[in-house]
């Protein structure tokens, strides 16, 4: 049990907690679209590079309500029990949940976890994507990393062409790479970028290209995309245009055809595909929960990174937000588009149980006068 102190008087105004100058954001949500989030009792969260912000979408009395963050550049995200963990630049940020503080930022409160910054670990600009925990690992080193005694963070390291670890002595460990990359160099040979998790253990990857050369996936980058087995280290089917966010979620494999703007579901024995839903937008950053899929859209801005791929060809202007699929009936059902501020998402996570979160930022104030400390 924590237990927060505060150098503040009684006649000092309650820190800004739920604040942060200078909102560039503006969007529009679908009818209905805090009537579905609000029973999940969840909070969304993303990440946006080119912004610089981490967001939490939340739903209050029918209203949505959106947090913002700054950090430099951030990427992947990872929840799990009372840790957040975030990718930025050059490091990795892990915020932890000091729950009994969350009543305490404000008179008549809403907010039930307050995640704090505790912890960073610098990896140098890694290109770092997704990330997840491994279960039922020993610590290397014998440490107990962040998110639980028998848990390790693994990322993904595009720039390397790797799935990694961290340590304390190192920037990080690398501990997998794809069987047609022949060295660990810093060069991003297949931008390695999408990792999925099965029973807490890395099972499926997702690559643009089954390149060994330096940025050798950019010239297929509309059809080149692959899906690998992370165990037997074998391609499992092909021809994707970018995929991104592969997921392992009510026993089916799920991926993000992104040059598409699909979401797909593949039989990880065959290789077979198919389209579940076509969405407006170059799809990036996925997260399921309670039967809905939450996924990330943007549009295309840079075009010799992300030109010339299937959905230009649409004729259909591009939308950037949050899209809310139905799995049950393979649908979309809301959204959340932004008309400005933003114009592509990366990461998406869903917080299940926490309907109205801070999240204490370094803009403000309020970190300077809040500490956390064992129980007296």
């Amino acid at each position: 049990m924590s237990h927060p102190t505060s150098p503040a008087n009684e006649t000092d105004p309650p820190p800004a907690a739920d604040t942060e100058p200078a909102n560039p954001f503006r969007y529009v949500v679908s009818p209905g679209f805090a009537d579905l989030l609000e029973p999940l009792e969840s909070t969304l969260l993303l990440t946006t590079y080119q912004a610089g912000k981490l967001m939490a979408v939340r739903a209050r009395a029918g209203r949505v309500s959106t947090l913002l963050r700054t950090f430099e550049r951030p990427m992947g995200l990872a929840h799990q029990g009372d840790t957040l963990a975030l990718g930025t630049r050059n490091a990795v940020w892990f915020l932890r949940d000091a729950r009994d503080i969350a009543p305490q930022l404000a008179p008549a409160s809403p907010f039930d976890a307050c995640f704090t910054p505790r912890q960073c670990h610098v990896t140098g600009d890694i290109l770092g994507h997704e990330m997840s925990w491994r279960h039922s690992l020993p610590a290397i080193g014998g440490e107990t990393p962040p998110g639980g005694p028998a848990s390790e963070l693994w990322l993904v390291n595009t720039r390397f062409s790797c799935l990694c670890t961290l340590h304390a002595d190192y920037s990080f460990v690398p501990r997998w790479r794809p069987s047609f990359v022949s060295a660990l160099a810093a060069e991003d040979r297949c931008h390695l970028n999408g990792l999925a998790m099965v029973d807490g253990q890395p099972r499926f990857v997702t690559a643009l290209g089954r390149s060994d050369t330096p940025r050798g996936w950019q010239p297929g980058k509309a059809d080149g995309g692959v899906l690998i087995e992370v165990q037997t280290n074998e391609i499992i089917t092909d021809g994707f245009a970018m995929p991104h966010s592969p997921r392992w979620h009510a026993g089916r494999l799920w991926v993000l055809n992104s040059g598409e703007g699909e979401l797909q579901v593949v039989d990880p024995k065959t290789g077979q595909r198919e389209t579940v839903v076509r969405l407006p937008g170059y799809t990036r950053g996925l997260a399921m929960h309670a039967g809905y899929a939450f996924i990330g859209l943007s549009k295309i801005r840079e075009k010799a990174e992300f030109g010339g791929l299937p959905i230009e060809t649409r004729g259909e202007p591009l939308q950037c937000g949050l899209w809310v699929v139905d799995l049950r009936r393979g649908a979309a059902v809301g959204f959340l588009a932004f008309e400005a501020g933003c114009e592509e998402v990366f990461a998406v996570e869903v917080l299940p149980g926490i309907r109205w979160p801070a999240i204490i930022g370094f803009q403000q104030e309020t970190i300077q006068g809040l500490y956390v400390v064992p129980p007296a």
